[in-house]
């Protein structure tokens, strides 16, 4: 049973944007070489070469990110260590990419960008919230039908000082 559907969508829309990028970077790519013309100097190639190579490493990037996802819907559990800063850093990229898409390309990506920033942000906040544990029951039985039995905090309160 699916009980946070949000990993799963968050998996499949970065698994399909890898592709995206890495194959929009790869097209930008080849458009570059066959046209053979430099901007300001630059070596063609060069040009070509790099657009293939950031679109290959973006697509990664993405991929890992989408299988941190994955693996957080499979295991229900909230992320933590090196896949937590993963998403972090993707819904970080994705606000910077949100921001540049509104300048250069209009509001339809933004929008876009917008929805998936928060799509990463809702997995990392409903995983982040604590399941709390039922109250405790007093050892004797039922109890007395009264209020739950709260436990003691972990920590005491701080004494007060005096000047």
């Amino acid at each position: 049973m699916v009980r946070r559907p949000v990993a799963w969508i968050v998996a499949v829309v970065l698994f399909v944007e890898a592709l995206g990028v890495a194959a929009l970077n790869w097209f930008m790519g080849v458009v570059v070489d066959r046209q053979d013309m430099s901007l300001a100097g630059m070596d063609p190639d060069v040009m070509a070469t790099s657009s293939k190579v950031g679109g290959i490493l973006f697509g990664l990037y993405f991929g890992l990110c989408a299988v941190v996802a994955l693996l957080v819907a499979l295991r229900d559990r909230a992320p933590a260590g090196v896949g937590r800063v993963l998403l972090i850093s993707v819904a970080v990229v994705h606000g910077l990419l949100g921001a540049f898409a509104w300048g250069l390309l209009g509001w339809t990506q933004f929008l876009f960008m917008v929805v998936v920033l928060a799509l990463i942000v809702l997995l990392l906040m409903t995983y982040d919230a604590q399941e709390r544990p039922a109250a405790r029951q007093p050892e004797g039985g039922k109890g007395d039908g009264g209020p739950p039995v709260v436990p003691a905090p972990v920590t005491p309160p701080t004494a007060p000082t005096t000047p």
